[in-house]
């Protein structure tokens, strides 16, 4: 994938380096680079960097630290995807012995099994993985729940340890070879590696007081990799992104990556600011909501969001332990990019066929008395929308045997049924037993507990 920086006005391209430059100078990082998808192309990279006349180019690794997640969650959705693993399985089904053994895969993938955050010590993040040669040796024996089972979020590193286990369990081999095979490869990621490749950045830590620096430890954490051992490039994130985005068949379905990307556990308020799916982040930032992952390690930290409503992605690295926000600069860079050049709708178009039954059950329907219309839109997907607001919208796609199955809202995963009199003419819609008739509360129509004879009238 190349850099297709000439598709961004001069004045967009300006304020994105200008916003990198800040990172950079502020968060005091010995380099920093960055770059923004548009429709699944890289359209903009930028880089600063400690070195005069020198800056990092998409082709450097930078250790994305707990991004590697995101790799992981993928590999365990491909096993469900495949028949192999069900998400309300227990681990102890496939990966009998370890500590979790009560914990289901899905709340593993959501960090909501209520394991530790980290493993005993010493900090594995900086230690050799040779430390915890065994699973058993990633929780306490003893204590290895902080909260029951599938009541909260709590973020921990040791279960994706155990998913990358899980995947070498079902797949016969070690987890990084299956991520290579099966994702890495078909999507051209050449440069996404568990140990640094050149061309690479060094990992430093920058005294919190004084402008100097410390190289951090290069470490391979063994069985810990799949919290956080991948190392990547600018080049190699803007695919991953363009494939979070819209999926690929090859790899997973666009399908399964929605179901990834909707939150597991919470968030419990209207105001959220952070949630968690399967495997991916869930991020609110000036009224958008964006998915993806943060990630650090000593020496690295890394951010990668996707907007779908805008079409965008950016992520962002930097080679310091701390300093420059790299999660939130890839936020602030999707932003700037729609606030410069908003996405432009695609233009609307008829459809090129219709059914003229499907388009007799279009128009108004009414819940009992709450007026809701029923629109015909392509691939004969019937959308329902509640006139004065509400939940209870939903799009419904066609299944072969005649009804339309719920694909989002309260209707997710709900049967549509169009309901005909003897003769064959349309009596009513029966919506997971709901009765959606053409008149408020139709006197002729099936409505359950009948009408008043009387029907409507004045008090």
């Amino acid at each position: 994938m190349t850099d297709q920086s000439d598709q961004l006005l001069p004045t967009t391209r300006r304020a994105l380096l200008h916003r990198v430059a800040v990172a950079q100078a502020e968060g005091r990082t010995p380099s920093l680079v960055a770059g923004v998808v548009r429709d699944g192309r890289l359209v903009w990279s930028g880089a600063r960097s400690m070195v005069d006349g020198h800056a990092p180019d998409p082709d450097v690794q930078y250790r994305i630290g707990s991004l590697t997640k995101t790799f992981v969650a993928v590999l365990v959705l491909r096993l469900r995807d495949e028949g192999l693993l069900d998400l309300a399985d227990l681990l102890g089904r496939h990966l009998p012995g370890t500590p979790a053994d009560e914990v289901t895969v899905a709340q593993l993938l959501a960090h909501s099994g209520g394991l530790a955050a980290e493993t005993p010590e010493p900090w594995w993040e900086r230690t050799d993985g040779s430390l915890r040669p065994e699973l058993g040796d990633l929780l306490e024996q003893e204590n290895p729940l902080k909260h029951p089972a599938g009541h909260r979020h709590h973020y921990s590193n040791p279960g994706y340890a155990l998913l990358g286990a899980l995947v070498e369990e079902l797949r016969g081999e070690p987890w990084g070879e299956v991520l290579r095979r099966e994702v890495l490869a078909p999507l051209g990621m050449d440069r996404t590696t568990l140990l640094p490749e050149h061309p690479h950045a060094g990992g430093f830590a920058v005294h919190p007081w004084a402008d100097v620096m410390l190289p951090e430890p290069l470490t391979d954490t063994g069985l810990m990799g799949p919290a956080g051992q991948l190392w990547s490039t600018g080049a190699d994130l803007a695919r991953w992104a363009a494939f979070l985005a819209a999926g690929d068949d090859k790899v997973l379905t666009a399908g399964t990556l929605a179901e990834m990307r909707r939150p597991a556990v919470g968030p419990w308020d209207a105001e959220w600011t952070s949630g968690y799916g399967l495997g991916l982040q869930l991020r609110r930032h000036e009224g958008r909501v964006l998915y993806g992952h943060s990630g650090s390690m000593p020496g690295f930290t890394a951010g990668l969001w996707v907007s779908a409503d805008d079409g965008l992605a950016a992520f962002a690295l930097s080679n310091a332990t701390s300093g420059a926000n790299t999660p939130l600069l890839a936020a602030q860079l999707i932003g700037i990019t729609a606030a410069h050049e908003p996405r432009v709708p695609a233009p609307w178009r008829p459809l090129s066929e219709v059914d003229a039954e499907l388009l007799a059950l279009t128009g108004p329907w009414y819940w009992g008395a709450a007026p809701n219309v029923l629109r015909l839109r392509a691939e004969g997907v019937l959308e329902l929308t509640e006139l004065a607001g509400g939940h209870r919208g939903s799009r419904f796609r066609p299944q072969p045997d005649g009804s339309w199955l719920g694909l989002d809202n309260y209707y997710a995963g709900e049967t549509l049924r169009v309901v005909r009199h003897p003769d064959g003419t349309v009596s009513h819609l029966d919506i997971g037993s709901f009765v959606y008739t053409r008149e408020p509360y139709e006197q002729a129509a099936a409505v359950p507990g009948g009408v008043d004879p009387q029907g409507w009238r004045a008090f």
